[in-house]
Order: C-alpha cells, then structure tokens, then sequence
C-alpha cells in the first residue's frame, strides 16, 4: 500500500498535466474560455431566484441560496461518479501503450472537478456576502474538512465506478440514472424536516446526506456543523476511499484484455 501510494506520488506530474488538460479542454473553442466556470454558476443562481423567489414560492426564506449553496456540492459529486466511470475508457489507448499507476486516472478526474468546485465557491461566497449573510469565522473554518471529505467519497466511489465500468460498459448509462435517484434522495432541494421522521433512517444510510447538511450548516445557517455529522461523514468517505482503493487493485489488473 505504502509503496503504491509512494509511485503514484512519482507520476505527481502526470495527474497535474491531466488536471491542467481537463480544465483548459472544458471550454475549448468557446468565446469566453474559462469565464464560464463562474458564469455557469451565476446562470443558474439567476434561474433559481426566478423560479422560486416568483414562480414556485417556497416556505424556506431566501430559497434559492438554501438550494444553491448545496446544489453546487452535489454537482461536483454527481459529475465525479457519472464523469469518472469512464476515464479509464476514455484513456484506454493511453492504458493500452503505457505503464503507470491507472490510479492516477480516476484521482485526476475527480481533483479537475473539484478545483471546479472550489472556483464556483467564489460565486458562492459573492452571492451571500451580497444577499447580507453573515458567514460565521469558526463555521468557514469547518469548510474545508467537509469538502476533502467529499472529495475522499467521490473518490472512492469513482475509482469503483470507473474500474466496473471496464467490465459493464452499461454501468456508465445506468449511472445517470443511479445519480438523478440519489439526487431526490439527498436533502438539496428540502430540509430534512421536510421527511417524515419513520423514513428518516434511510436518509441516514446516505453519505452525501451529512455532506449536504454540513455545507448548508455552515454556508447557510452560519453555524458549526454537528460533530455528529462531521464525524459520520468523515468515517463513511474513508471506509469508501479504501473499499474503492481494494476493488480498483483488484480489477485493474486485467484492464488490458478488456479494453
């Protein structure tokens, strides 16, 4: 384990010029480049405050930044799982003709789109200083735990993703749907007070349910997360990180013959 994490260290480079490529290559050709990684963003803020400041009313004050501040997590998270499942594909020509460790596919797909998360934080915290939220000091300082631990679970799951997609190539479209499922089933577009308290446990089985509750915690309400919470998302991302770390050494072996 130790010698495997210390030669993917070694292809350090690799995955930056893999990250660097992924950023750059998103909006190719377009006129504004990579303006559009904080237009994105800013679009869809103005399209949440139409439709439920106008149209769809919601008993939640400032709606659409109780949505926004845990939509933009949850794309990041979505787009690591049904994204990643084919970087392996993608780059099969690469896996075909080269050596390196095939762990550094999955870890730089999933590190371009968080720093493309990081980047549409910016317009988050824009947006909120605006509106005249207060952000909390010590709440901010919890941020970062909660974003490496959902960059801990995305991970793990894209790396089992990515290495069974290899061998069930419809995996890859079954994903979609899987993520869309998961979507209404993660506390994004309600609170959790919303859900009856008999199928609340279900909701407790859902990893991205404490990730999400943590970011509205300290980004909305302004408070430090739960411990509770904290702690229950910390161990789930880990126990993801190495169950997906197991299968994708297992699997990777044989990646060649079935590409």
């Amino acid at each position: 384990m130790i010698s495997r994490l210390k030669e993917i260290y070694a292809y350090r480079e690799m995955m930056v010029s893999l990250v660097k490529r992924d950023l750059k290559g998103r909006y190719k050709g377009s006129a504004l480049g990579f303006l559009w990684t904080f237009l994105n963003p800013l679009f869809q803020l103005a399209v949440y405050t139409m439709v439920f400041s106008i149209i769809m009313r919601m008993g939640i004050k400032d709606y659409y930044l109780f949505l926004f501040v845990a939509l933009i997590p949850w794309i990041f998270f979505s787009t690591s799982l049904s994204g990643g499942a084919s970087c392996i594909m993608t780059q099969q020509d690469m896996v075909k003709k080269i050596y390196f460790p095939r762990e550094v596919l999955p870890i730089s797909y999933v590190t371009s789109q968080f720093i493309n998360m990081l980047l549409s934080f910016i317009v988050i915290f824009v947006v909120l200083i605006f509106a005249g939220y207060r952000l909390n000091l010590l709440a901010i300082l919890c941020l970062p735990v909660v974003m490496v631990v959902e960059y801990i679970l995305a991970l793990g799951l894209t790396m089992i993703m990515c290495a069974l997609t290899v061998y069930l190539r419809d995996l890859e479209y079954v994903l979609g749907i899987i993520t869309m499922a998961w979507q209404f089933l993660t506390p994004i577009m309600y609170s959790m007070d919303y859900v009856p308290e008999q199928y609340r446990w279900v909701f407790s089985l859902n990893p991205m349910t404490y990730v999400i509750v943590a970011y509205r915690d300290i980004l909305y309400y302004g408070k430090v997360p739960e411990l509770k919470n904290l702690l229950s998302a910390i161990v789930i991302g880990i126990i993801a990180l190495v169950i997906g770390w197991l299968v994708f050494e297992r699997l990777q072996k044989h990646f060649v013959e079935e590409l």
